[in-house]
């Protein structure tokens, strides 16, 4: 029997999350193996040639190495029939995917602008998924009627997009206002149980970067990038 999957990574968000998210998704238990320093990193990951681009995350699964968030998570939900029925349904959620891992790329690097460029940022977050994201979210759910967004059956875009949904909430509380749509897809992808046990406090769902932290992430990564 395999073991649990092995997560490396700093302890905090980044390209790490949606990760759990998605072994949360599937029910799967995993192992984390938190990266302190970089001297850690050069020496247990980058010396024996583990990480192909001196790149993290790295997820040990299935007796691979894996990198690069995108193989890690196609792998994932493929594995554990997260990733539609056919050809044409994995199209579909590769669209909706690669969208929301653009609103997402933004809202992850929010904490860490610098403060003259912050509320820019912010602004730019909020026009982006009110404008340009969540009205396709919307427009697609509302058009065929079902409670998922490919195949009227639970996908990663399903979980995807509840993250996202869930992160921009963090900077705008009423961000899903204007989109009755969405405030109802959200209540039902969180009580699906395997999502429901992973918004509880304490589950391996970690919380926005505070400032005390930052300094130390960008300490961890100054041998490479994310």
């Amino acid at each position: 029997m395999a073991g649990k999957p092995k997560l490396y990574y700093f302890n905090g968000r980044g390209r790490m999350e949606t990760i759990r998210w998605l072994l949360a998704a599937a029910g799967i238990e995993v192992c984390f193996c938190f990266i302190k320093k970089p001297i850690i990193l050069l020496i247990f990951l980058l010396k024996d040639g583990s990480l192909l681009f001196q790149q993290v995350p790295m997820v040990e699964i299935d007796g691979m190495k894996m990198v690069q968030t995108r193989a890690i998570l196609n792998y994932i939900a493929g594995k554990h029939s997260l990733y539609g029925k056919d050809l044409k349904e994995r199209a579909l959620i590769d669209m909706y995917v690669e969208a929301t891992m653009d609103l997402n790329e933004m809202i992850m690097h929010y904490p860490i602008q610098p403060p003259e460029t912050k509320a820019k940022h912010l602004a730019t977050i909020i026009e982006k998924a009110t404008t340009r994201y969540f009205p396709v979210y919307e427009k697609a759910l509302k058009d065929h009627g079902q409670d998922f967004l490919v195949g009227n059956r639970f996908s990663r875009a399903d979980v995807q997009l509840l993250e996202t949904i869930l992160m921009a909430e963090e900077c705008k509380p009423d961000m899903l206002s204007k989109f009755p749509v969405l405030q109802a897809f959200k209540a039902k992808i969180s009580n699906i149980p395997t999502i429901k046990k992973f918004l509880q406090p304490g589950s391996q769902r970690k919380p926005p970067l505070d400032e005390k932290l930052i300094p130390k992430v960008m300490s961890i990564f100054n041998i490479g990038n994310e």
